[in-house]
C-alpha cells in the first residue's frame, strides 16, 4: 500500500482520486486551497492547504510516499521543497503536455515547469513526467472548463484552442518550411489511469510517453470536418506571426492572449515519438 498526496482538486486530480479509490488499496489525501465539501461527500479526505506555509505543508506531507501534483508555478515549487524536507520518496510534477525536451528547445515561457524540474533534480527525488500531448477534452463541448481542467492555462473554454466548432473556424500553426506539424492527444481520464498504474512500479523512467492518437494538425481539422459533414474556415498562421502576436500581448499585459499564443506555438512541440508505455501495458 502506498500513501499518496494529490495536490489540487481540479478535474485531473478528481480523475486520479477516483481511480485510487475504486481500483487500488492505496491511501490518499487531497490538498486543496479551499474547502471542498463535494469531494468530502465522496468519502475522500481533503485538507485545506496554504502552499506558502512551509511548516504546515511539511506536517501534511509527513508519512506520504508519493506526491502527485496538478498545480503549477510557485505553489508547486513550495510543494516540492516541503516534500523533499520530509523525505517523500516519489513525485509526479504537473506536466501532462508535450515532451519537456522540445519545450526547452522552443524556449517558450512556461508556468514554472522548468523551475519545478530543476528543483526535483536538485533534491534528487525520484520523479517521472507524464508526456501525453493535448487533452482530448480541449475539443469537447464546453472545452476543458466543462471538466474542470486547464483553468491555469487561461484558454480552457470551448473554441479557444485550434478549432472553434460553434463558429466553424480553425487556426492552424504551421512550420516555416510549410510542413504540417504533428500533434498527439490523450484523454485526461486515460492519463489519470496511467498515473495510478505507475504507483505500483518498482522503478520509474524519467519520462512516460503516451498518446491516444497522433495525427497532423490539418488531419485533425479534416477529422472534425468529416464528423460535422461540412468544411470549416481555416486560417494558417506562421511561427513568425505567432511570435509577433505574443510580443504584442506581452507588451499590453494581456495574459489570456499571451497564453493563447504560447499554446499555439507549443503545438509545434507536442509531437511524441511513438514509444508507448512498456511496463504499464495491461495494468
Amino acid at each position: 500500500m502506498v500513501n499518496v498526496a494529490i495536490a489540487g482538486s481540479s478535474g485531473l486530480a478528481q480523475f486520479i482520486a477516483n481511480y485510487l479509490s475504486t481500483k487500488t488499496c492505496h491511501q490518499f489525501i487531497i490538498l486543496s486551497r479551499f474547502p471542498n465539501p463535494g469531494l468530502v461527500s465522496r468519502g475522500w479526505q481533503v485538507l485545506e492547504v496554504d502552499y506558502y506555509n512551509n511548516s504546515k505543508l511539511r506536517y501534511m506531507l509527513t508519512g506520504v510516499d508519493v506526491v502527485i501534483s496538478t498545480i503549477s508555478g510557485p505553489a508547486e515549487a513550495s510543494l516540492i521543497t516541503a516534500a523533499a524536507q520530509v523525505n517523500v520518496r516519489r513525485f509526479i510534477p504537473s506536466e501532462f503536455e508535450g515532451p519537456p525536451s522540445k519545450r526547452t528547445i522552443s524556449k517558450l515561457p512556461d508556468r514554472g515547469n522548468c523551475q519545478s524540474l530543476s528543483l526535483l533534480q536538485q533534491y534528487e527525488m525520484e520523479y517521472t513526467i507524464f508526456t501525453c500531448g493535448v487533452f482530448y477534452e480541449r475539443l469537447a463541448p464546453g472545452g476543458m472548463a466543462a471538466f474542470q481542467l486547464g483553468k491555469g492555462t487561461y484558454i480552457d473554454k470551448e473554441g479557444e484552442y485550434l478549432i472553434n466548432i460553434p463558429s466553424m473556424e480553425t487556426e492552424v500553426p504551421h512550420l516555416s518550411d510549410g510542413q504540417d506539424s504533428m500533434i498527439c492527444m490523450t484523454s485526461a481520464q486515460d492519463v489519470a489511469r496511467a498515473v495510478v498504474a505507475a504507483l505500483d512500479l518498482p522503478r520509474w523512467p524519467r519520462e512516460f510517453r503516451m498518446f491516444g492518437d497522433r495525427m497532423s494538425l490539418t488531419g485533425l481539422v479534416g477529422t472534425v470536418e468529416s464528423v460535422f459533414g461540412c468544411e470549416f474556415k481555416t486560417s494558417f498562421i506562421s511561427v513568425e506571426s505567432l511570435c509577433y502576436l505574443l510580443s504584442q500581448a506581452e507588451a499590453s499585459g494581456d495574459v489570456r492572449k499571451q497564453r493563447r499564443n504560447i499554446c499555439f506555438l507549443g503545438e509545434l512541440c507536442l509531437d511524441i515519438s511513438p514509444d508507448i508505455f512498456g511496463e504499464l501495458r495491461g495494468q
